[in-house]
């Protein structure tokens, strides 16, 4: 008997998952027997497959597909892959007249070789930058070339937060000036100050640039901090040294210079004008601090390749049994996109220029298939429908899943819950996991619950600086108020240490993660990504099967969004 066939009747009988793989739960139908699944859901679950998550990992991060770039053919080929999947698994398409894939316009920028940028002191020799080494940069004004020859201001952490009686720009005026910006947030350990050790939207880059926006400075540059971003300079190279991309349509105000620095160079910078840079840091930490002029100004030419282009979010659906109401869906969500390849201009002729994305997040979209697979095989509908979303763009700042989002199948008020897979490292069998965010949530009680049946421990955020719950695509449907978070592998794994697996974590970290060296190899063990997917299955099941709709905890951010879509369906 071949293991095709073996592996179809073990898939038949919902038993063990994977040949040739290494040891799974000693009995997964036991683990989801006791989340509460009906015995066919159950029977699903434990018939999600190892090996069918090792073929979709495989091809998705082939050298075929380019690093499925955004608006590139490596892109649009996954996108078509996984809508081929979710049809041979019997999903309802959700995306545009009829199709599996939801359009969504782009506007992408390459920042040129031909870029130049220093800082300009009112007396005294310019510091000149080399580009990627020292700085990135993009004009967000989508000009191909660009002029800036603007003073700086050093604005702190650059953050305005009434709620928090914080402003960096009060009394300032930056109209035609240039923010220097710490990354993060101000230091605190009072959650009810900036949620003390765990960064607020407030610390992302992304708002950064936005609030300079708005205050109409015509650039921004970000002092990057290891500690403080949670990341090396070089994934700040690799992800800035390609293309950046914005929704096409957006009208809201945009930099001409959206730039990095390195920390030593942001040193130096503060040294030209006679300050201490780490003075400066600890002062923007404190309530007293304002915002001061630096007599040196940012001069760039920053030579652009801007192009306009589609890319699709491929969304299907699972119609539930309440055809005439719909009232609580659950979205399962995962990115397909990566990095692309990088240009030439980014390292040696050399290099493996292919971000292949083998586990950022081809795993992710892998544990999305299964599961549809999984959902499809139970005769019965669920109670309610169920929606699947492999976005894109996540790289580029989320901005596939903000389009869906702002256009969903459904009607927020009608989603009850997000669940978002975004990279399983390929270490083992789980045995902790983490879900930021989830304790947000009127669910909370009921993961907890199906986490003891899985025999997981949850951890709490082992890095709250890293604002990790603002880093993935679930940030995006919780802005439009649906409950919303990710679910993710902790630090301990069957038969290992805690010790080995974080080491694990940081080597995958300052080795792998957005680099080329992320690629699909054999030996992989994809049993991670299976009990992720059966826990997925637990939990999105106990959210459809829930007597009313999941809610936020009075108080939180989201809450108030969350009213308003209930109320306007």
């Amino acid at each position: 008997m071949n293991p095709p066939l073996i592996c179809r009747l073990a898939l038949a009988f919902g038993l063990a998952a994977s040949l040739g793989n290494a040891a799974f739960a000693a009995d997964p139908i036991a683990s989801v027997t006791g989340a509460g699944l009906p015995p066919e859901v159950a029977a699903a679950a434990a018939g999600i497959d190892a090996e069918h998550i090792r073929s979709h990992v495989r091809f998705l991060s082939s050298d075929l597909l380019e690093g499925r770039g955004t608006g590139s053919r490596g892109g649009d080929i996954a996108a078509e892959y996984l809508a081929a999947q979710f049809a041979l698994a019997g999903l309802k398409p959700a995306g545009d007249n009829g199709s599996y894939l939801q359009k969504v316009r782009f506007a992408g920028t390459q920042t040129l070789t031909t870029t130049t940028m220093s800082f300009v002191p009112n007396e005294g020799e310019a510091l000149p930058l080399k580009l990627f080494d020292d700085y990135v940069v993009a004009d967000q004004s989508l000009a191909e070339s660009a002029i800036v020859d603007a003073p700086l201001v050093f604005v702190g952490y650059g953050i305005e937060a009434p709620e928090y009686q914080w402003d960096d720009y009060r009394g300032v005026d930056m109209r035609g000036k240039v923010a220097l910006i710490i990354v993060n947030e101000p230091p605190s350990t009072d959650p009810k100050f900036f949620k003390g050790d765990a960064l607020t939207y407030y610390g992302r880059w992304t708002y950064k640039f936005e609030q300079a926006a708005r205050k109409g400075a015509v650039g921004a540059v970000l002092i990057h901090r290891e500690d403080l971003a949670s990341y090396p300079w070089s994934v700040v190279k690799s992800s800035w040294s390609n293309e950046s991309v914005a929704l096409a349509d957006d009208q809201r105000p945009k930099l001409k210079a959206a730039s990095w620095v390195q920390l030593e160079v942001a040193r130096l910078l503060l040294a030209l004008s006679g300050r201490d840079l780490d003075a400066a840091i600890k002062a923007a930490g404190t309530r007293e601090f304002r915002a001061f002029d630096l007599p040196v100004k940012l001069r760039a030419t920053i030579e652009s390749h801007v192009r306009r282009f589609e890319s699709s979010n491929v969304v299907a659906m699972l119609p539930g049994a309440d055809k005439a109401a719909p009232r609580q869906a659950v979205l399962y969500s995962a990115h397909y996109d990566h990095l692309g390849v990088a240009p030439e201009m980014a390292g040696p002729p050399e290099m493996d220029r292919i971000f292949n994305g083998a586990i950022d997040n081809a795993t992710g979209c892998a544990v999305l298939l299964e599961l549809a697979r999984a959902y499809t095989s139970v005769k019965e509908p669920p109670p309610h429908s169920v929606i699947f979303a492999a976005v894109t763009a996540e790289e580029k700042g989320m901005l596939g899943s903000k389009y869906l989002g702002e256009h969903p199948p459904l009607p927020a008020g009608q989603i009850t819950l997000n669940l978002n897979f975004d990279s399983f490292a390929p270490f083992g069998v789980p045995e902790s996991i983490k879900l930021l965010g989830a304790d947000r949530l009127t669910f909370y009680p009921s993961v907890e619950k199906i986490a003891k049946a899985f025999k997981f421990t949850i951890e709490a955020d082992s890095r709250p600086l890293a604002g990790s719950y603002y880093r993935s695509d679930h940030f995006s449907m919780a802005r439009v108020g649906v409950p919303a978070f990710s679910v993710s592998l902790g630090d301990k794994y069957v038969g290992q240490t805690r010790e080995w697996a974080q080491e694990k974590s940081r080597e995958y970290t300052a080795k792998t993660y957005h680099q080329p060296s992320d690629e699909f190899r054999e030996n992989m063990d994809f049993s991670s990504s299976v009990e992720m997917a059966r826990f997925g299955l637990a939990l999105g099941w106990e959210a459809l099967s829930l007597p009313k709709s999941i809610a936020w905890l009075p108080g939180d951010e989201f809450e108030a969004t969350r009213r308003m879509s209930e109320r306007n369906p």
